[in-house]
Formats: structure tokens, sequence, C-alpha cells
């Protein structure tokens, strides 16, 4: 059978109402269905992070336990590139926290299992001037008097410490990440008891290690 075109002049009124109803109900179909496909698409956009967005993590392991890093690489992009490039060498590895101080903070990345310095391959710029702050949870980089000598030492902030903070003309100590898992063991690290040893004060007399750090992110 051949298909021709509705003719309106020879279908009645009824059928003709019925014909225009049907084709305002698959219009509206089309548009709301092109609506929420736009509408899907704009929300995919916009929840997907960029890859200037994305926060790496790592986590550290310890004989204490394990805990979770999360770092800021656009607010301290060469401290958190420096801090990844370690991670990725293995450098963190079977090295002492050997600074704890309660009420304040834990210090690791730079000594072993004996108490001798691991020698640093490189330094990093100091980057306290980006905003973020020496609050509790945070992870900052340890360093001399010189503000651009940070290499592998950092410290996790089990208070909060704005004294350490950048001020105007004067840079403070580098925030580059924050502890988002695991905060149990960060704490029973800072409560252990220490003394002086090999002339370094605030030393666990039982040692806690850094046993590694792996990018799980």
């Amino acid at each position: 059978m051949t298909r021709t075109p509705l003719n309106p002049d020879r279908v009645p009124r009824t059928t003709q109402w019925l014909l225009a109803l049907g084709c305002c109900l698959t219009l509206l179909g089309i548009s709301a269905h092109t609506a929420a496909d736009e509408a899907a698409r704009t929300a995919s956009s916009s929840t997907t992070p960029s890859s200037a967005d994305v926060r790496p993590q790592v986590l550290i392991n310890t004989n204490h336990g394990s805990f979770t890093l999360e770092l800021y690489p656009r607010k301290a992009p060469e401290t958190v590139k420096n801090f990844l490039a370690l991670v990725a060498d293995e450098f963190y590895t079977d090295l002492l926290f050997h600074r704890v101080i309660a009420n304040f903070m834990v210090q690791t990345g730079g000594f072993d299992l004996d108490m001798a310095y691991k020698e640093a391959p490189r330094t990093v710029v100091n980057e306290s001037f980006n905003g973020l702050r020496n609050r509790k949870g945070f992870i900052a980089m340890a360093r001399t008097e010189d503000p651009d000598s940070a290499d592998t030492q950092f410290f996790i902030n089990v208070r909060d410490n704005t004294r350490l903070d950048a001020k105007p003309g004067l840079p403070g100590y580098a925030v580059f990440g924050r502890v988002i898992d695991g905060w149990p063991v960060v704490e029973s690290i800072e409560l252990v008891d220490t003394g002086i040893s090999h002339g370094m004060s605030a030393v666990p007399m039982e040692p806690i290690i850094l046993e590694s750090a792996q990018r799980v992110r």
C-alpha cells in the first residue's frame, strides 16, 4: 500500500485534534529528552575535576598503623612535585619519626633507623605564601632558617600552629597537604614517651618507624 500524507481537509475534526495532540506530545517529549540530556552533560562536566584540581593521595605506613595524606598541587606545586618524586623513589622507607612533641607536631623524613641523617637529593623553594595554614591535621615541610632549605623532612600539625604561618615579608613553613584518614594513628605517635638521643631532643624512646610511603591516587 502506498503511504501518502493525510489531507487535513478530508480527515474528521476529532481525528485532526488527536493528531495535533499527538504531535505536540511528541515534540514535548523530544524537547524534554533533549533538555535532560543537556542537563546530564552539564552536570557531568561540572563534577569531573580537571587535571589541575586532582589532589594526589599518599598512604603512610608506620609500625603504629597507617594514615593517608591528601596533597594540594595547585597551592604548593613545587613542594608536592618534590614530595611525590621522593615517594616514587622510595625515599620514605624505614625512616624514624625523630621529633615528636605532644600538642605541637610530629616530624619524620630525615633519619634512618640508626639515627643517621639520610642525604636529601634536592631542596625546594619555599611556598608558604600559598594561603594554607598550619592547622591541626595539615602537613608542612620542615626547614632550617633558610626559607628555601626544605628537602625531605615534613611534619604533621597536631594542633593549630598559626605562628608557623607566613607573615608579610616573613616566610613560614609551607603547608602542602593534610591527613584525611587514620588520624588515631597520628595521635598514638604524638603521645609516645620521648627523650634525648644522639644529641637530639624529643626523640621517641621506642622507635616510631615510617616503614613506607606509596601513592594511592
